[in-house]
C-alpha cells in the first residue's frame, strides 16, 4: 500500500522559497527604485528549468561570496516571484493580476521557458480578460507576434480585428506595422474587407515604407518602380485581384500594373470578360463576409455562442465570423403583440428554433433552444423529449460573458407543444408564454429568471446547420 501527501510537499516548498533558509542564488528583478532582492536555490531552480541550468552554467554565471548572482531589470519583481514560485511548487495564481499584467507575465514564462504556463495562462486571459483582450487586440498583436508559442492569443487577436477590420484598415497603425503582420492578414480568408480597400490600404503601408516615393505614381521612375516590387513581392500573390469590380481595377489597380506578374492583367481581363470560358489559371477564393446580424434585440457574438452551446462548446471562446448556423428570423413581436396563434402560424414544422426576448425596462434577455418542431399533435397538448434542448438567461445581454446555460436534465419533459402556449419550456414551464411570461424552474437548472416578468419585444430564429459551401458565401 503506498501513500501520497502532495499538498504537504508543494506547501513545505512554497514555505521554503517564502523564508529562503539555505537559499545559494541573489536574483535582483526590476530596476532603480523598483529594483528587489529574490532568494532562491540553485538545485530547485537547476531541477525544473532548463533556462536556469543554463544560466547557472560556467560560462554565464556570476557568483559572490559563494551565491549565483542572477540580475533581470526588464522583469518586474512581481512577475519573477509568481514565476519562480511556480517553479517551486507548481502552483499559481492569477486572480489578482489585471489584464496588462498577465500579458506580461506570459512574455516572462516564455523568456524563462516555462513551457508548461502558456497555454494556461492564455486560456485564463481568453476567459477571464476578454475586455482586456477586446480594448487593444492591435496593440497586443504587435507584443506578442515573434511568439510563435502564444497560438491561442494570436488567433483571438487576428479573428477579432478580422471582425472588426476597419479597427486598423482605417487607422494610422496599419501603415506601421511589421511585414509579417501585414503578410498575416492579408492570408487570412476571413478578413472582411472588400479586396479594392485592402489593395488601397497596401499601397499606402508600401509608401509608407518609403516615403522618398511619390504618392503619384505616374511620376515613378524606373528605380522607383523596383524598390516598390521588391517592397510589393511577398504580397502581391496575396490578393484577391479576380473579385475586384472591372471599374476598381482599372481605376486603381491597372496604373500599378508594372508591379504586377506578367500575365496577371491578361488573365484578370479574360476573367471579366469570358466568364463562361474554362480557366486554366488559379484563382484564390473571395474572403467570407460578415455575418449577417437580423437581430433588433441580440448581436453576431450571441449568435456564435449559442451556435457553441448548440455544439456543446460551453465556452466563451467564441468565432462571430464562421458561425456554424444560420439564424433566419421567422417571428418577431413586441411585449403586448406577442401573440400564440401567429407564433404557431410562424414558428410550426420549422425544424429547430431559438426564442430569445429581452425582459422589460431591463438589459436581461432570456430564451431557449427547441432541437426538435413546436407543432402540437394533439388538442390537450404533448411533451416531447430530446436531450438537446436548453434555456438561457443573460443578466445584460450587452456582454456575453453574462450569459447563463442551463441544459435539460428532465429529457422526457423537455419540451411541450399546446396550442393555448407559445414557446413552453420544461414540465412546469422552465420558460413559457401563455398570455404572459413566466419561469418556474423543474425540467433545467434554476438560472433565476423572474418568475413573472412583462418583455419589451420577442424574436424566434430558425436554425438550421450551414452547409461547408455556405461559410464562403
Amino acid at each position: 500500500m503506498s501513500y501520497e501527501h502532495l499538498q504537504e510537499t508543494v506547501n513545505d516548498y512554497d514555505r521554503l522559497f517564502e523564508t529562503g533558509e539555505g537559499y545559494d542564488v541573489i536574483i535582483y528583478a526590476g530596476q532603480n527604485e523598483n529594483v528587489k532582492e529574490i532568494r532562491a536555490h540553485s538545485i530547485f531552480l537547476c531541477t525544473r528549468s532548463q533556462y536556469f541550468r543554463s544560466a547557472f552554467s560556467k560560462e554565464w554565471a556570476e557568483k559572490k561570496d559563494g551565491k549565483f548572482i542572477f540580475k533581470k531589470p526588464d522583469i518586474s519583481p512581481l512577475l519573477f516571484k509568481i514565476a519562480i514560485r511556480y517553479i517551486y511548487c507548481g502552483k499559481i495564481d492569477l486572480t489578482k493580476l489585471k489584464g496588462p499584467d498577465i500579458l506580461k507575465l506570459l512574455l516572462v514564462v516564455d523568456e524563462l521557458n516555462i513551457i508548461t504556463l502558456i497555454p494556461c495562462i492564455q486560456e485564463y486571459l481568453i476567459k477571464n480578460k476578454y475586455e482586456f483582450l477586446q480594448q487593444n487586440p492591435i496593440g497586443i498583436l504587435e507584443t506578442i507576434y515573434q511568439h510563435e508559442q502564444f497560438d491561442e492569443l494570436w488567433n483571438f487577436c487576428l479573428e477579432k480585428i478580422c471582425q472588426e477590420p476597419e479597427m486598423l484598415f482605417n487607422s494610422d497603425k496599419f501603415i506601421s506595422l511589421k511585414a509579417p503582420i501585414v503578410e498575416l492578414f492579408l492570408k487570412r480568408d476571413d478578413l472582411c474587407l472588400d479586396e479594392i480597400i485592402i489593395w488601397d490600404s497596401l499601397i499606402k503601408w508600401s509608401l509608407a515604407q518609403n516615403p522618398t516615393i511619390s504618392q503619384d505614381v505616374t511620376k515613378w521612375n524606373k528605380e522607383e518602380f523596383t524598390i516598390m516590387e521588391r517592397t510589393l513581392n511577398r504580397f502581391i500573390p496575396l490578393i484577391r485581384f479576380y473579385h475586384i469590380t472591372p471599374e476598381n481595377f482599372l481605376d486603381k489597380v491597372y496604373p500599378f500594373k508594372k508591379l504586377l506578374p506578367k500575365g496577371l492583367v491578361k488573365n484578370i481581363l479574360a476573367f471579366h470578360m469570358t466568364p463562361n470560358r474554362e480557366l486554366n489559371f488559379d484563382i484564390l477564393p473571395p474572403r467570407q463576409q460578415k455575418y449577417s446580424v437580423v437581430s433588433d434585440i441580440i448581436e453576431s457574438q450571441h449568435f456564435a455562442l449559442f451556435s457553441n452551446w448548440i455544439d456543446r462548446k460551453d465556452n466563451l471562446q467564441i468565432n462571430s465570423r464562421n458561425i456554424p448556423y444560420n439564424f433566419s428570423l421567422l417571428y418577431r413581436a413586441s411585449g403586448n403583440e406577442m401573440n400564440i396563434t401567429n407564433f404557431h402560424n410562424k414558428c410550426d414544422n420549422k425544424g429547430a428554433t431559438l426564442f430569445v426576448a429581452k425582459i422589460q425596462g431591463t438589459n436581461q434577455i432570456v430564451g431557449g433552444y427547441n432541437p426538435l418542431d413546436w407543432v402540437v399533435i394533439n388538442s390537450i397538448g404533448s411533451f416531447k423529449s430530446t436531450s438537446d434542448s436548453y434555456i438561457f438567461f443573460f443578466n445584460d445581454y450587452r456582454d456575453v460573458k453574462t450569459g447563463k446555460l442551463g441544459r435539460v436534465t428532465a429529457t422526457q419533459r423537455a419540451i411541450y407543444c399546446h396550442s393555448n402556449l407559445g414557446p413552453c419550456f420544461g414540465s412546469n414551464a422552465d420558460v413559457y408564454f401563455n398570455g404572459s411570461w413566466g419561469s418556474v424552474p423543474d425540467a433545467y437548472p434554476n438560472l433565476n429568471i423572474p418568475k413573472r416578468f412583462d418583455i419589451d419585444n420577442c424574436e424566434v430564429f430558425q436554425v438550421v446547420k450551414r452547409g461547408l459551401s455556405s461559410l464562403y458565401k
